[in-house]
């Protein structure tokens, strides 16, 4: 048993830094030693209480990276010191979810089964000798977590841990819209990206890299402007400049809309 920090979730509104007990990693489950962690929106939603079929007390966080401490019997894709990255949403590769290219939401994942226990049904970690919940199979809010094997990619040994651990989350969810859902392959097409936060930037930095030739990104905090144009952005307009409705906007500006348009805020007046 490993003794570390964690931040735990009591109830919805009370979080507290704590030592957590972090029992060793059973068959198929893969201890890490967690050196950098990102904070998701998501993560603010559970704190919140909204979050489905949350448990608390509770170790948020689904962003992460670090190196893999121990490994249980019958690990064989890492072993110890590995650089790796937990995965919030698992990859299998045995379902029918993961053998299909056109999906990759595998059914072991909390849409399916709640992940706030692990797949045996118990926990690895506890506080004050109260069982702790985990999250996502992840809680990137501790120094150390176990997850299974399933849910961890083994990344490169020069990988810089406090940037790759966006990748568990924030920057694959905006880069991979661009690039693998909206399928932005037109050169010189025009996009638009409602939120600049790490997923929005994220989208902006993949409608670039797919060859965009104008990203108009629209968000009500212009402090978020200028990073937005240093990742590619060609246009930042703030809603709150105008009398008019912002997509009435957008089109006075292209003169027939955008060909791609991303809302990365989860808010429904956004969408609509």
């Amino acid at each position: 048993v490993i003794r570390c920090r964690a931040a735990v979730a009591w109830a919805p509104g009370k979080l507290s830094v704590e030592e957590v007990e972090v029992a060793p990693p059973k068959a198929g489950e893969v201890r890490i030693k967690l050196v950098a962690t990102g904070i998701c929106r998501t993560d603010e939603h559970l704190l919140q209480g909204c979050f489905p079929n949350a448990e608390f007390p509770v170790i948020p966080g689904h962003e992460g990276a670090g190196i893999v401490e121990s490994v249980g019997e019958g690990v064989n894709s890492m072993k110890p010191g590995d650089k790796v990255i937990p995965l919030c949403i698992p990859q299998c590769g045995e379902c029918s979810f993961c053998r299909n290219p056109e999906s990759n939401f595998c059914q072991k994942s909390h849409i399916s089964e709640p992940q706030n226990l692990l797949p045996d049904k118990t926990s690895r970690f506890s506080c004050k000798g109260k069982q702790i919940h985990h999250f996502l199979w992840v809680s990137t809010f501790a120094e150390y977590t176990v997850v299974p094997e399933y849910t961890v990619a083994k990344i490169d040994a020069a990988a810089p841990l406090d940037k790759v651990c966006l990748f568990g989350c924030g920057f694959s969810t905006g880069y991979g819209a661009a690039i693998n859902t909206a399928k932005v392959v037109k050169p010189g097409s025009t996009c638009a990206v409602f939120g600049l936060g790490g997923i929005g930037l994220s989208v902006v930095m993949g409608c670039k890299a797919a060859g965009a030739s104008r990203i108009i990104a629209v968000d009500i905090n212009k402090d978020k402007f200028a990073k937005a144009k240093e990742l590619g952005a060609t246009d930042c307009i703030n809603p709150r400049d105008f009398q008019k409705p912002i997509q009435e906007v957008l089109t006075e500006m292209t003169g027939q809309g955008v060909d791609y348009s991303f809302e990365a805020i989860g808010h429904a007046d956004t969408m609509v």
